[in-house]
């Protein structure tokens, strides 16, 4: 049999829960959580602001230090750049005044090596550049390449010190020392960009004559102060600075400067070696001498200005710790506090429910739904009310008295619905299988009537096949309806004979071998509930099975009970799949699966039917790669059989073959029949000799075909005493137990079962007596003959 059945209950997932937190230690985190993410704030806060504030004196400390020789160290490299300048240019005197000038550059870069010691300070940069101090001074002195070039490492030095100045002065972590500060920069760079013209200036030397490309050095250079000086320094000073900027700017030295700039950017001429300057330029060296001096003060103002600033912010972060530590110690204990009354009144509160709502889940509410499944009334005082509370609890309790309510109402609903369901189940059961049993009535009156036709009879036969799978379809309803079949057998059943009454319910019953290989009988109660839940195994097991292949079902007896075998060769099924509907089967599953598994109801009917008989059904994969259906059987359902008792074979229209006339009889009919293998039976005493029956006729049709016996034994008589063109006497065994006959509704559920209708007219039996004869007589003999085999076979 292969399980082709649809999902139903899954199984329980093996995946681990996760573990519930209780609702006290959530309210105790509740207030640890806020507490430890607050004070690590707080930490992070005051260690950063603490970090700050020693940063800005370590800032302070280090510019007072070294701040100072480092301008000093600027201002004499601006000096000596201008004196290397005049001393290339040839001017006179500046061989005197490159020596001065080297000397106070000299004494500059050691004090700034002896104090610029911090690894952690980008002061490494400008050391290295001044080892470089003396080859440049050499290539001057020999005049040894360009000009620029010689001059360009100059002003690569005075970078790398203005760089310094941005990098480790600037503050830019604290945005009010970042704007103080802004203009120190800015007036250093606007500074060497003066320097920077007074360099250009001096290489024109006596001549006043400058190349191309010092002449763009010096446009460069004016254009680069004044945007640094109306952009980035005057927009950012202080009142006080702005004052004594003004003044600057204002003095006659100054604008001497700025008159001297105009003339060379206008009253310039080109020639061929480049451009001469006006005669305005020589008194640029006096006047750049005084106003530099007023420029440095200014310089030196700002610094200091930014220092004082500086230290105070740092005073202002040590106090503005304090007070965060305090501050935040004060709210944390507060925090604390709340959470803590917090937290006892709300678990007192969610206490007194929980001890309402058990009491209404564990006593209450199951008392309600049992009597509302017994249909009785319930008192609305028994079930927790709406009370209107607009706090968080009592919105809880009012939201589990409306599920109660709601949970009540779907119980009353569903109990109404299933006495509903089970009524309009009954009565449609009832309507069909009332037509069944027509249906049924009439297919066997059909088969007497024309059974001279072999094609015909074969469609009736099939018809009369489907009947019986239709009738078995309506008991399904039944006991999915949660109804029983009920049994009218009042004797037990052998086992051979129930695997065969299982057998003839199954469309295809050509392609079932059984093999009972225990002697034993079932109880007359239960023989309808096995008979219907094996033919459910076996029609699965032909269906889903190839069309030619054969399904084996054998029986034995076991420890636990009998064992049933249903093996069939259909496709392979996964192991999961099999754990799946194993479950299916162990347990009946609930209605609400049915509802949605309502075209496949198979596996469905057969574990209710288990579940009634207390037996267990277990799916596996077979030895041939199908799938082997086991069902064991409780003992309590067995008796004994007794072995001098007939052995009844109910014989069933789906059994029989459609013979030729000239067929042989006996081979031929044992090869159309399904082999039964029984032990057997244990050696009764001797008995007096019987006397021996009489061979029973062999009535024909006028096709030659094997008439079906009618019903009546009278009319069986009737025909036999009627004269017969060809009687064929057909020897019997001794002691022949009768052939039983298969009486319509004897198997079905008694709320199906209703009285026939009878026929207005008795149509007249055309088989003869010698054609049924001869059909059972055969079927017969090719079953015991098998039997016989079998008992010869065993020891």
């Amino acid at each position: 049999m292969s399980p082709t059945e649809p999902e139903g209950i899954r199984r329980q997932s093996t995946t681990r829960r996760r573990r519930t937190v209780r609702l006290r230690t959530l309210l105790i985190w509740l207030a640890v959580v806020p507490t430890v993410a607050m004070g690590t704030q707080v930490t992070v806060t005051a260690q950063r602001l603490l970090a700050q504030s020693e940063k800005l004196r370590s800032d302070v400390a280090a510019a007072e230090q070294v701040g100072a020789p480092l301008y000093t160290l600027m201002v004499d490299m601006q000096a000596e750049r201008t004196a290397t300048a005049a001393r290339w240019a040839g001017s006179d005197n500046s061989e005197g005044e490159l020596r001065v000038r080297r000397e106070a550059t000299d004494l500059a870069a050691a004090e700034f090596r002896r104090l610029a010691v911090d690894p952690s300070r980008s002061f490494s940069e400008v050391t290295r550049q001044l080892e470089k101090l003396a080859e440049y001074r050499l290539r001057a002195d020999a005049r040894s390449g360009e000009a620029d070039k010689t001059l360009a490492y100059y002003s690569e030095v005075i970078g790398k010190v203005i760089q310094v100045y941005q990098q480790e002065f600037s503050h830019a972590e604290d945005a009010e020392l970042a704007q103080a500060s802004r203009p120190v920069v800015s007036m250093l760079q606007a500074t060497e960009m003066v320097a920077r013209e007074d360099t250009v200036l001096a290489l024109a030397g006596p001549s006043g004559e400058l190349t191309f490309v010092g002449y763009d050095q010096f446009v460069s250079a004016l254009g680069a102060q004044r945007y640094l000086h109306e952009a980035l320094i005057v927009p950012h000073l202080t009142a006080r600075d702005q004052r004594f900027y003004e003044r600057v700017v204002g003095s006659a030295d100054w604008q001497t400067k700025t008159r001297i700039e105009s003339a060379v950017l206008s009253g310039h001429k080109d020639i061929v070696t480049g451009i001469r300057l006006p005669a305005e330029v020589g008194g640029w060296s006096s006047a750049h001498a005084n106003f530099s001096v007023q420029m440095t003060t200014l310089n030196i103002d700002l610094a200091r200005s930014v220092l004082a600033r500086g230290e105070a912010k740092a005073g202002e972060l040590q106090t503005e710790v304090a007070w965060l530590i305090g501050g935040s110690a004060g709210g944390l204990l507060a925090v604390v506090v709340v959470v803590f009354f917090t937290t006892r009144s709300v678990l007192r509160r969610l206490s007194d429910l929980h001890e309402r709502t058990v009491t209404v889940a564990e006593e209450t509410l199951p008392d309600v739904v049992a009597r509302l499944q017994r249909g009785q009334s319930v008192d609305p005082d028994a079930l927790p009310s709406v009370t209107g509370d607009r706090d968080e609890v009592g919105r809880i309790s009012d939201a589990f008295a409306r599920a109660v309510e709601v949970s009540v109402d779907g119980h009353r609903r569903l109990a109404a619905e299933r006495h509903g369901f089970g009524l309009f189940a009954s009565g449609i059961a009832s309507r069909t299988g009332n037509l069944v049993s027509r249906q049924l009535s009439l297919t066997e009156d059909l088969q007497d009537t024309f059974g001279h036709d072999e094609a015909l009879l074969a469609e009736l036969m099939r018809a009369d096949q489907l009947t019986v799978g239709m009738r078995r379809q309506i008991e399904n309803l039944l006991i999915l309806a949660g109804g029983e079949v009920p049994d009218p057998h009042t004797e037990p059943m052998r086992v051979a004979d129930l695997l065969r009454e299982a057998a003839a319910e199954v469309e295809d019953f050509r392609r079932i071998e059984r093999q009972a290989l225990d002697e034993t009988s079932v109880e007359p109660s239960a023989i309808s509930q096995i008979s219907h839940l094996l033919a459910e195994l076996l029609d699965n097991a032909t269906r889903f099975s190839p069309p030619k292949s054969k399904v084996v079902i054998r029986a034995e007896l076991v420890t636990d009970g009998l064992s049933v075998e249903i093996e069939d060769r259909g496709p392979r099924v996964s192991p999961e799949r099999y754990e799946e509907m194993n479950g299916r089967l162990h347990e009946a599953p609930p209605y609400s699966v049915l509802a949605q598994n309502a075209h496949r109801l198979g596996l469905f009917v057969v574990g209710h039917l288990a579940d009634q008989l207390g037996a267990t059904v277990t799916l596996r994969r077979s030895v041939y790669g199908g799938t082997s259906a086991v069902v064991i059987l409780p003992r309590h359902l067995l008796v004994a059989t007794d072995p001098q008792a007939p052995r009844e074979i109910e014989p069933q229209p789906r059994v029989l073959e459609l013979l030729p006339a000239s067929a042989p009889a006996p081979a031929a009919a044992v090869s159309s029949v399904p082999a039964v293998r029984e032990p057997a039976p244990a050696p009764a005493p001797e008995r007096a000799p019987e006397p021996e029956p009489e061979p029973e006729p062999v009535v024909h049709t006028s096709a030659g075909l094997p008439s079906r016996r009618t019903k009546a034994p009278v009319a069986v008589a009737a025909a036999v005493s009627a004269p017969a063109p060809a009687l064929v006497p057909v020897p019997a065994p001794a002691a022949r137990p009768a052939l039983p006959e298969r009486v319509p509704q004897t198997h079905i559920a008694e709320q199906l079962r209703e009285p026939r209708a009878q026929e207005s007219v008795v149509r007249p039996d055309t088989a003869t007596p010698e054609e049924v004869a001869d059909a059972w007589a055969d079927y017969e003999q090719g079953t015991q003959t098998v039997e016989e085999e079998l008992r010869r076979d065993q020891p």
